[in-house]
């Protein structure tokens, strides 16, 4: 009794974090739109897209942990090969692709699967499992999108390791500090700060349109550094956006579009939000290798998000707020035990 009313307050206060880091970023656009003008209902329906994601995993999960993360697998992998817009190259009006979403749907497609195979005691369907998680990686390398397969196997492998962890706030500092380090990498590229050698080598896979995209974000960012240019503003007033005919008016990073178009508060808000997915999977009652797989997977899209324009597209958005629904939910029938037998020690249990 005592155990599952500690769950129902650890599960009571992420939820609240959550409420208030998301809610904070809706309200943020609308301020940022009313000051500078511009189209905030991008971030609204992004906003939306994960709450509605977020509450449906919530829901399959507990009802079915193990069926609903491997048809969110399923649905994502199938999304991805029969929608045309979601495959890799350059369709009409994109010069940069649609190849973050491909790589995204698949990495969160590949999270769901490591998921529901630890949701799994029965043996040889938890090999399935990991046969589905082991094809999605395989479906990213056929359909020619290196950074989904290196993604994908990024996740799968992270996921393996989880079996052996019985920390997990050990982990989700590990995952925060990859986030952080794609991001301020991202940053220093966009400043021009790093050194020949490295920035010549990362311009290339990057291409030197992206560059100068994220150059025009770091000027606009600059210009009005607390509240930015505007919601949806970016490619009305970026340079390189403007001369290329089929251009889509993004920056292709999501950290730097923020900080474009909302400021550094729009930045921190961002972070927040992703701090959030973290602290809720530290607090989850759900084994540490499901809370570690969901975790990697997330990341993984934050690091995707910060080089291309995967957060652009509303299944993206969607589909990581189910994965952390799923890996937060409370399962209504007893779960596989942690490592060992045991709760995670590392958990704070009020």
């Amino acid at each position: 009794m005592a155990d599952a009313q500690a769950d129902d307050e650890r599960r009571s206060a992420s939820d609240a974090v959550g409420v208030v880091a998301l809610g904070a970023c809706a309200l943020w656009s609308l301020i940022t739109a009313a000051v500078h003008g511009g189209r905030p209902e991008g971030v609204l329906l992004a906003v939306l897209a994960v709450t509605a994601g977020y509450a449906a995993g919530r829901m399959s999960g507990a009802i079915a942990p193990v069926a609903a993360p491997l048809t969110g697998a399923l649905a994502g992998g199938v999304l991805t090969i029969a929608v045309p817009h979601l495959s890799p190259g350059p369709p009409p009006g994109v010069p940069l692709g649609h190849a973050g979403a491909t790589a995204a749907l698949l990495t969160l497609a590949t999270g769901a699967a490591c998921c529901a195979a630890w949701s799994t005691a029965v043996p040889v369907l938890r090999t399935a499992l990991w046969a589905v998680a082991a094809g999605i990686v395989a479906t990213a390398a056929v359909l020619g999108t290196i950074t989904g397969f290196v993604a994908c196997a990024g996740v799968l492998l992270c996921s393996l390791a989880a079996g052996r962890m019985g920390h997990r706030g050990v982990g989700l500092s590990g995952l925060a500090v990859v986030a952080a380090s794609v991001t301020g990498l991202t940053w220093a590229v966009a400043a021009g700060v790093l050194p020949a050698g490295p920035a010549s080598a990362l311009e290339g896979p990057l291409t030197r349109h992206r560059v100068e995209l994220w150059r025009d974000a770091l000027a606009l960012a600059r210009q009005d550094p607390a509240l930015g240019a505007g919601p949806g503003r970016f490619g009305e007033l970026s340079a390189t956006s403007a001369a290329s005919a089929l251009s889509d008016g993004k920056p292709h990073s999501a950290v730097l579009q923020q900080a474009a178009e909302q400021g550094a508060i729009g930045v921190t808000l961002l972070a927040a939000a992703f701090c959030w997915v973290l602290y809720a999977l530290w607090r989850t009652a759900r084994p540490t290798p499901v809370a570690l797989s969901a975790g990697a997977a997330l990341t993984a899209l934050a690091a995707i998000a910060a080089v291309g324009n995967a957060l652009s597209f509303t299944a993206v958005s969607v589909g990581a707020g189910l994965l952390a629904g799923l890996a937060t939910a409370r399962p209504l029938t007893p779960e596989p035990a942690d490592r060992e037998g045991s709760a995670p020690t590392d958990r704070l249990v009020t």
